[in-house]
């Protein structure tokens, strides 16, 4: 009975995870990574055609993106998952494939006139179709064989549609583990969706701690602090453009939005007109209305009942066609964009922070998480100018974020979830979904505050279930200390560096100063300089 961990160990994204029972190999989650990597992932250290069974915490690409590379390379098993979370995917794994596609063929047009070698995309939408044939739907709280002597259950965790905590029951021998995979555990009193539901006991618990050493602090007035950027926007006679995950933020966001129309909020504008600009966001928002009766909460459900739909007003419109997503920006009044990647990575987000950075009268809200290394992360910490479709375009929009406004819960919510397991405590909790430091730091807390055994594994750290003890450490060497061994010891890289040190002095020389674009230049090298010797 052994745990193998194989993402998000000391990194926010990426989950995966393999359990090895009774000569069965189950998967729990297989994500795609998303921003920077910290660590050296380790391979999987079995064939894809040998895994048995995989079970999906919820249909986020982190959590998800993976499983048609899987089935690309011979998986042919199971995919146990909610309902919610089946038909989220259908629409999520086929828009990541069509994104690999899309890349391949834009890095196979320039191959072509440089000559180099044909690049094979990750996945296919084939890929993907063929992998979601394998899902299978379950209900919340229904109990199911998951492989001989493995039992499973999925309970609502609140964090997006269909969201679910997995407690598996494993039996080897004469030896019964319950182990619980929390997935992401959601926000209290998030509109739209349940309240995380809890779990009482287990032997071992597998959760995350994005937000494990903050908190979100009070819970602000979503609807009022929105109104007041979006009449503080107007009112300059710019744009409020919010990077939003197309699957459960943009559906907040209209809830949001639907309440501040009805109530009137924002003063002088009428029905100001809401762009969702995001294919994947338009079919998102169509299965969060049909799948209500299942996850929503009790305040979104009796507005359904009373014929309203909680995420639909008046001045709404869907663009799905490129044409369509064109010509928002050559609408000259007042609006509200809404559009993915949430991390401003990839997407149509990026083609309306081009139009919209450099004008000071509009706004750029961020409302969720920005993983270290994205461009999101970057504008919220201040960055003065961004690279966008080879352009340099200068930040001059009000850069906000509406604080609170979060899909994971904070410290204080993962410690009420973590301390409800009263009726069997905890053998052992491994903390992963977290920056480096930060499962460390949660680690911590749930020895110091709830007396549990508590450790932040690495990826590719073993664990033996039956006797506790630590199989394999994992890999603890970060990709940064790694390169920064090999260039010091590369002359090719000694002299790159030395060519970036004489180019700035050139620069530097030709008054390059005096002249903003040479000073520009002359900047960039510099910091690229920088950040080689380091």
């Amino acid at each position: 009975m052994k745990l193998t961990f194989l993402g998000a160990a000391h990194e926010v994204t990426g989950s995966c995870y393999l359990l090895q029972v009774n000569d069965q190999n189950i998967m729990i989650d297989c994500g795609m990574e998303q921003g920077r990597d910290i660590y050296e992932n380790q391979p999987l250290p079995l064939a894809p055609g040998q895994v048995d069974s995989l079970l999906l915490t919820h249909a986020h690409i982190d959590h998800s993106g993976r499983i048609p590379l899987l089935v690309k390379n011979g998986y042919r098993g199971p995919v146990f998952a909610t309902t919610a979370t089946t038909e989220l995917c259908n629409i999520m794994l086929r828009d990541s494939a069509h994104i690999q596609e899309f890349e391949a063929e834009w890095r196979n047009r320039k191959a072509k006139r440089s000559g180099a070698a044909e690049y094979e995309p990750i996945y296919t939408m084939q890929d993907a179709e063929d992998a979601l044939k394998l899902f299978l739907p379950i209900d919340y709280g229904e109990t199911f064989d998951v492989a001989p002597g493995v039992k499973g259950r999925f309970v609502d965790v609140g964090h997006l549609l269909g969201s679910a905590s997995i407690e598996l029951w494993v039996t080897e021998g004469e030896v019964t583990k319950k182990l619980v995979f929390s997935g992401d555990i959601g926000n209290d009193h998030q509109p739209l969706l349940e309240d995380p539901q809890y779990i009482s006991e287990a032997d071992y618990v597998v959760m995350e701690s994005t937000y494990g050493d903050r908190s979100h602090g009070p819970r602000p007035d979503y609807v009022t602090e929105l109104a007041g950027v979006i009449q503080e926007t107007f009112d300059r006679g710019g744009n409020l453009v919010i990077p939003s995950f197309a699957v459960g933020r943009t559906q907040e966001m209209l809830y949001f939005l639907r309440q501040i129309k009805e109530q009137n909020l924002v003063k002088g504008y009428g029905d100001f007109t809401v762009y969702v600009d995001s294919p994947l966001a338009v079919e998102a928002t169509h299965i969060f209305r049909e799948q209500w009766a299942e996850c929503y909460d009790e305040e979104a459900r009796a507005l359904v009942l009373q014929g309203v739909n909680p995420i639909s007003f008046k001045g709404l419109k869907l663009a799905v066609s490129s044409d369509d997503s064109k010509a928002i920006n050559f609408d000259q009044s007042r609006k509200v964009i809404l559009s993915a990647s949430g991390m401003c990575e990839a997407g149509r987000i990026r083609h309306h922070l081009k139009h919209n950075l450099w004008q000071p009268q509009s706004t750029v809200l961020f409302v969720g998480y920005q993983s270290p290394g994205t461009l999101g992360r970057a504008l919220v910490e201040g960055a003065k100018e961004v690279r966008l479709f080879g352009e340099t375009i200068e930040v001059r929009a009000q850069i906000k974020v509406l604080a609170g406004v979060s899909g994971h819960a904070d410290n204080e919510g993962l410690m009420r979830w973590a301390a409800a397991f009263k009726e069997h405590k905890p053998q052992h909790v491994f903390v992963t979904h977290g920056e480096d430091t930060v499962c460390d730091i949660f680690a911590n807390r749930l020895m110091a505050e709830l007396g549990y055994s508590a450790s932040a594994p690495y990826n590719g750290a073993v664990y033996d279930l039956v006797s506790g003890h630590c199989l394999a450490l994992g890999n603890r060497k970060r990709i940064e200390e790694k390169k920064a061994g090999l260039r010091s010891q590369n002359p090719v890289f000694r002299r790159l560096l030395d060519a970036g040190h004489r180019l700035l002095n050139i620069i530097k020389a030709k008054e390059g100063h005096a002249n903003k674009e040479l000073a520009r230049m002359a900047s960039q090298v510099e910091a690229l300089c920088e950040k080689w010797e380091d």
